[in-house]
C-alpha cells in the first residue's frame, strides 16, 4: 500500500501532491489495478491534514478514471499508467542512481541536485520542442 508524504516547502497544494504520488506510483507499476489506497482516515491521521484535502485528491483521481470507490470496502486502483517501456525502468533507475551518487560526491545537497535535474529537464524539453517546430 502506498504511503503518502507531503513536502510543505514544495509550493504544490497538498491534494495535488497526493494526486501526483498516486500517478507516479501508477507509472512505475508500484500500484496496480485492484490495489487498495489508504482510507481517508488513515491518510488524515498519518499526514495530519484536513479530510477534505484527501477527499479532493481522491475525487480528482476518480474523475480521471484512475480509482474507484466501493462503498463499505474502500478505494481501489481502476486503471494503470504504466507504459510498455516499463521494462526499461530498472536500467534507467540504476543509471539515475549512479548519477545521483556522482552529484553527491561532487558536493551537491538535495536542493541543488533537484535544481540541476529540473533545469536540465526543462532545457531538454525546450530543445525537443525546437526540433519539432
Amino acid at each position: 500500500m502506498i504511503e503518502f508524504h507531503l513536502e510543505s516547502q514544495s509550493g504544490v497544494a497538498p491534494y495535488l501532491q497526493i494526486v501526483q504520488q498516486v500517478k507516479q506510483a501508477l507509472r512505475l507499476d508500484i500500484l496496480r489495478i485492484g490495489d487498495q489506497l489508504p482510507t481517508v482516515r488513515e491518510v488524515v491521521e498519518k499526514l495530519v491534514i484536513n479530510p477534505n484535502t484527501v477527499l479532493k485528491a481522491y475525487r480528482e483521481l476518480e474523475h480521471e478514471g484512475l480509482i474507484t470507490s466501493r462503498p463499505g470496502q474502500g478505494t481501489f486502483i481502476a486503471r494503470t499508467l504504466a507504459g510498455a517501456s516499463l521494462a526499461s525502468h530498472a536500467a534507467l533507475r540504476r543509471s539515475l542512481g549512479r548519477w545521483l551518487q556522482s552529484a553527491r560526491e561532487a558536493g551537491l545537497d538535495e536542493e541543488s541536485i533537484q535544481a540541476l535535474f529540473n533545469a536540465t529537464f526543462r532545457d531538454t524539453q525546450a530543445a525537443e520542442g525546437e526540433e519539432t517546430a
